[in-house]
């Protein structure tokens, strides 16, 4: 398997993950803009999920992480290897933004959501948050993927696959 199908492949999994995290995400819309509290059964179908995905589903949530430490280490490899190459400079942010930014504050948010331990209010900005979180990472890494199954044109040809002379 080449860098490039697997980098494809780790950014095509964590669109997935992105996806069903969305799924739950979404019902903060149609609810008023912060600081208004969110319904507090749309507080617990989301807390409930964040739960099961950040403790109940071991080993899952370590697969995840393993997926998104590959597609940046992939990514560095591949800055190693054209330094000079603004796509690789560019696949690499568009990785390493989203999974720095579930490391520093998705994850914590969503445990502690979980846990609903906290007001409605503050709970309702933690799913809020997390919200415009994961619809930031789905655009990084869609981009990262598409990145990653289009070839870049090559002097002389014109699209995909230049005709051959007759």
């Amino acid at each position: 398997m080449s860098l490039r199908a697997l980098r494809a492949a780790c950014g095509g999994f964590l669109l997935a993950v992105l996806w069903f995290d969305l799924m739950f995400d979404v019902q903060v819309l149609g609810h008023g803009a912060a600081p208004s509290p969110l319904p507090d059964e749309t507080l617990a179908s989301i807390a409930r999920y964040y739960a099961r995905v950040t403790g109940g589903a071991h080993p899952m949530q370590v697969l995840v992480a393993l997926v998104m430490a590959t597609a940046v280490l992939a990514s560095l490899w591949n800055v190693r290897r054209s330094p000079q190459a603004a796509r690789a400079w560019i696949t690499l942010l568009l990785v390493a933004a989203p999974v720095g930014l579930a490391a520093w504050r998705v994850v914590p948010n969503a445990m502690r959501l979980g846990t609903r331990s906290d007001s409605i209010v503050e709970q309702s900005r933690l799913a809020r948050s997390i919200f415009a979180d994961h619809v930031f990472c789905w655009l990084a890494i869609a981009i990262f993927t598409i990145l990653q199954v289009t070839r870049r044109s090559s002097p002389g040809r014109s699209g995909p696959r230049a005709a051959a002379p007759r």
